[in-house]
């Protein structure tokens, strides 16, 4: 199980990095979202992998750290959700913003070889 989740964060943040080196804003956003979701995978394994374990203390059961999971990383990664789709949000706002100026996806607002227009 943690060989196939290390895979997985490595994917992610792989094709994250791949498509922010993109010149294409699309690309850009969409590396984003990826290496984010390869950060939440990150922080969620770091609160060790178990399963069928309640994260909060219930009476009857010895409260030691293998019959509970840890709350921390969930909460972690739960306020990382809401802040990445935040940032998406806003970085989607800029970038049409950004077409609708300068008539282009690309990042620095051209395409390559050719020279921007002077339109103000």
């Amino acid at each position: 199980m943690e060989f196939a989740l290390a895979s997985a964060i490595g994917v992610l943040t792989a094709s994250g990095v791949y498509l922010l080196l993109r010149a294409r804003t699309f690309d850009v956003i969409l590396g984003l979202t990826l290496l984010s979701y390869a950060t939440n995978l990150l922080i969620f394994s770091a609160g060790r992998m178990v399963v069928g374990r309640p994260p909060v203390l219930r009476e009857g059961v010895e409260p030691v750290l293998a019959n509970y999971a840890d709350p921390l990383p969930q909460a972690l990664v739960l306020t990382a959700i809401v802040i990445a789709f935040a940032m998406t949000a806003v970085t989607v706002v800029v970038a049409m913003r950004n077409h609708a100026d300068l008539h282009s996806d690309h990042v620095d607002g051209h395409e390559p070889g050719r020279e921007p227009d002077d339109r103000q």
